[in-house]
């Protein structure tokens, strides 16, 4: 029994050793991919028009699509250039990230989109913690206001998309605006910003979840009674398909939802929408999903990395919240996820993929939009997910 014990002991610290050996390596690997990733997006910045933002390439075309700063994506690339700066301190990266930002700001303004959260906070919201200037926090605020604005409390829930006046639309993107609500109740003290984001979570987890904590993509409310009147996708394979980003976003923003909170039934919700991803039947085996759970071509159906990057940041935060036990499955899978992303083919080469930084990802199917090409979302996330990794004690 002693030299059972004897023998376990140094088992143990054997497995100790090497866990903490390829976490090193896997630290080396990130930091060596923030400092490409700052010369990738010089590619892309040499190319981006002055008053553009970007969107995708064509590789096979090299050819970029842009958008206005109105477009959701606007907030990722000053994001991105954000996190590189604050790992890297490649001065070039933030005077490009200043520069557009103040072409961004004026969405601050903007009442006719959800998504405020991602084009003000991912930016703004960085750029006040890694490089602040005392503007930003009117900006911010402002953003929240136009956020606000489009809260219904007879529906309980911010509307996404604008559309017919019968219908009331909400998408499980949504989720994601939230941290800008929570952050304006803490600076200014009006709690009214903190109960639409509660309110709207809540209304989210009632209607948008399937018993197994899978999330339709969009739930059609009636705009005069708030009664639910249609459950279906937009970006899905199908209305009671599981499309993979849409999943992604359940798990973020109710991972953030417990953060804010401290409420336990949001962290419950995020460990079983957690579950669901991770035990997916049709989960690949380098964890980089399909673009919907549910394809009807698996295992030959394209992968989205973007979903993918999303996964991995989130639960590397809901590893901090959850029991060892799960604390060390969360780390695993975002760490399986976030490898894999470093390398072919979902990390593209230097030079290449127009100076975005992850290949493979998946915008929009059915409407045939954004197909196997890198999109900005991914980069960011994947950033994210990399900087918290590296700050994992």
């Amino acid at each position: 029994m002693k030299n059972f014990r004897i023998a376990l002991t140094y088992a143990l610290i054997l497995l100790t050793t090497l866990t903490f050996a390829q976490s090193a390596q896997n630290k080396k690997l990130f930091k060596q991919a923030f400092s490409e990733a700052a010369e990738q997006y010089k590619v892309l910045a040499q190319n981006l028009p002055a008053d553009k933002f970007p969107k995708t390439y064509f590789p096979k075309s090299n050819k970029y699509e842009w958008s206005g700063s109105g477009w959701w994506c606007s907030g990722f690339y000053p994001g991105s250039l954000l996190y590189i700066y604050e790992q890297t301190k490649d001065q070039a990266t933030l005077t490009e990230a200043n520069r557009i930002l103040k072409v961004l700001e004026k969405e601050k303004f903007n009442t006719s989109t959800h998504d405020l959260g991602f084009m003000m906070f991912c930016s703004f919201g960085n750029a006040k913690d890694i490089d602040p200037k005392p503007e930003y926090k009117e900006i911010l605020i402002q953003s929240a206001k136009s956020l606000a604005s489009r809260f219904d409390p007879k529906v309980g829930c911010i509307k996404s998309w604008d559309s017919n006046k019968n219908e009331y639309l909400v998408i499980i993107d949504n989720m994601m605006n939230l941290e800008l609500l929570f952050w304006a109740t803490k600076v200014t003290g009006d709690s009214s910003y903190y109960k639409i984001a509660v309110t709207h979570a809540n209304t989210t987890m009632k209607n948008h979840f399937r018993p197994d904590y899978s999330s339709y993509h969009v739930i059609n409310y009636n705009a005069t009674t708030g009664d639910v009147q249609q459950k279906r996708t937009a970006q899905g394979f199908a209305d009671e398909s599981a499309w993979a980003r849409g999943q992604a976003w359940g798990l973020y923003g109710y991972t953030v939802m417990f953060r804010e909170t401290k409420n336990p039934i949001y962290l419950k919700q995020a460990q079983n929408i957690a579950k669901f991803i991770m035990s997916n039947p049709n989960m690949p085996a380098d964890k980089i999903p399909y673009w919907d759970y549910n394809a009807p071509n698996i295992p030959n159906a394209l992968r989205d990395a973007s979903a993918a990057s999303v996964t991995a940041s989130a639960l590397l935060e809901l590893a901090k919240y959850s029991t060892p036990k799960l604390n060390k499955a969360y780390f695993k899978e975002a760490e399986t996820i976030l490898v894999n992303l470093s390398k072919a083919p979902y990390h593209a080469a230097q030079g290449k993929n127009g100076g975005f930084i992850i290949e493979h990802c998946v915008g929009h199917i059915p409407q045939n939009t954004e197909i196997d090409v890198p999109l900005t979302y991914a980069d960011y996330y994947y950033l994210e997910g990399m900087k918290r990794y590296l700050a994992w004690k």
